[in-house]
């Protein structure tokens, strides 16, 4: 039974690269990589290993020469933590970290993720951001948080426009663009966040 199943894995492998290497007529300068449409898409970063983003999109395609994939007709974008117990062994139990809503996302070979507009929610602190790009684009950058040329929060401690924001995923602004910026937090807020949902004080 192995030897029979490797003869058909050879045969499959053989044909793949026949069908690669037929000529492709007179599509001249035809693209390379892959299509789909209507798909569920978990992407592990290596460089964030806790964490697992899962999105649906109505389109999908690669570039393996760009090293690129590109996502189109986003929904349910979010970002979960992955517990581990004591052992460090993932329970397979995940808790929802932060969401993300944009109209396309590009996932380069790091993992990181750029467009040009976007909106996150970080859900412990019941933050919303909308980032939008201009000449440089909005980047998530796994592992660590996202940057963009300017961000707008609404928060129930924290709110304002930011001009070359650089946040972490845990709220903190690294960097920012100050003389440009406008943001304050609340001395006197009437709300708070609770179990990821604004709750009036």
């Amino acid at each position: 039974m192995l030897r029979a199943g490797l003869w058909t894995l050879t045969a499959l492998v053989l044909f793949a690269l026949i069908f690669a290497f037929l000529p492709s007529g007179n599509q001249a300068g035809a693209g390379t990589g892959a299509k789909l449409s209507g798909v569920a898409l978990s992407l592990y970063p290596a460089r964030d290993e806790g964490a697992v983003w899962r999105f649906r999109a109505a389109n999908v395609s690669s570039d393996p020469v760009a090293g690129e994939t590109r996502l189109s007709g986003l929904s349910d974008g979010k970002r979960l933590l992955r517990e581990k117990n004591k052992a460090g062994i993932y329970t397979g139990r995940e808790t929802l970290d932060a969401t993300l809503t944009a109209p396309s996302l590009t996932i380069d070979s790091q993992d990181n993720m750029t467009t040009q507009k976007a909106r996150i929610t970080l859900v412990a602190e019941c933050a919303d951001i909308d980032l939008t790009g201009n000449a440089q684009p909005v980047k998530i950058e796994q592992g660590y948080g996202f940057t963009a040329p300017l961000a707008v929060i609404d928060s129930p401690d924290v709110t304002g426009r930011v001009a070359k924001i650089r946040m972490s995923f845990q709220f903190v602004v690294e960097d920012s663009d100050n003389d440009n910026s406008t943001y304050s937090a609340s001395l006197d807020p009437t709300e708070t966040c609770r179990d990821g949902k604004r709750v009036p004080l």
